[in-house]
């Protein structure tokens, strides 16, 4: 039985992975700040099944004041997810936020995890590209993020690489692509479809809906972390994406055909930070990892409807 610390244990992607840990047999310590991005009691439903299992510990605290050295006492590797999310949320004043909770937070578990002598697997995002220079878009291609959140995951990605290169740090960064599926935060695209489905309330559309995202279901995201863990080299970098770019309209055109329910829409400007497109070469991680997206939107677009209680057809 190995023990794996992982932070953002009670958030979307977290739970998730809390869960796949604890299925093959190992133990998880889970951190979780509770944050007010979203309510706490969503975050509790996330970590409801985790919480039974005997091999799960939860640790609330702040990822800047923990006293990581007892955290890592014994661990076999760290899940680093934590983070304040959101692209819209993160000009202005609450930059603050993002620089402490992404960027101070990640540097303090790159230490934890070289005092330890483990590795890290952590999240950074498809946010440090930016408009991309080219699509499918490769690791190699140069970042240059449009929002404070992208800005501040690439900054993580230049503290990892320092790390590695002064103190050895055993490190793999993974840029999820759009990760959507059962308890996806209430504030992301799909979740706010499903709620205007399921209350007939209004879903504010940022720009025409042509632009495009490659959605990625949460149980590939996961399946990629693991994977991550055992079998990449250290340093390494992999996009992680569901190998279907898809357009805004065409997953409201996909969810109104599930649901046999019409979406009713308010178009507004395009949000300052938003990109275009996304669309990942995840050849790397096919190739390097074993591992490869299994899901298709109209599938995973069904459980997350299902998820949230809305009948599905077909």
């Amino acid at each position: 039985m190995a023990t794996f610390l992982l932070t953002g244990c009670a958030g979307f992607v977290g739970s998730h992975l809390t869960e796949a840990v604890l299925a093959r047999g190992d133990r998880v310590i889970g951190v979780d700040a509770f944050r007010d991005y979203y309510a706490r009691s969503l975050k509790e439903l996330n970590i409801a099944q985790a919480s039974e299992s005997d091999a799960f510990e939860l640790v609330e605290a702040n990822l800047e004041d923990v006293d990581f050295d007892r955290l890592v006492d014994g661990v076999d590797g760290i899940f680093h997810l934590a983070a304040q999310a959101g692209v819209r949320g993160s000009w202005g004043d609450t930059f603050g936020i993002y620089a402490r909770d992404n960027v101070v937070a990640t540097q303090r578990v790159f230490e934890a995890a070289i005092r330890a002598r483990v590795r890290v697997v952590w999240a950074s995002s498809s946010s440090v590209y930016g408009d991309a220079e080219a699509y499918p878009t490769a690791e190699d291609t140069r970042p240059r993020p449009i929002s404070p959140y992208g800005v501040t995951k690439a900054s993580c990605e230049y503290l990892a690489g320092a790390y590695a290169a002064s103190f050895g740090l055993d490190h793999v960064a993974l840029r999820y692509f759009t990760v959507y599926g059962p308890r996806q935060r209430p504030d992301m695209a799909f979740s706010r479809i499903a709620q205007a489905l399921a209350d007939g309330s209004v879903f504010p559309m940022y720009g025409t809906g042509e632009q495009t995202r490659d959605v990625t279901f949460v149980a590939d995201a996961v399946s990629a972390t693991l994977a991550a863990m055992e079998l990449a080299p250290p340093g390494s970098l992999y996009n992680i994406g569901g190998g279907s770019e898809t357009s805004l309209n065409e997953v409201i055109s996909v969810a109104e055909r599930l649901t046999e329910r019409r979406l009713r829409v308010h178009r507004e400007a395009v949000a300052s930070g938003d990109v275009r497109r996304t669309a990942a070469d995840i050849t790397r991680a096919k190739t390097e990892l074993a591992w490869q997206p299994m899901t298709p939107i109209e599938q995973g677009l069904r459980a997350q409807l299902g998820a949230a209680g809305i009948p599905t057809q077909g």
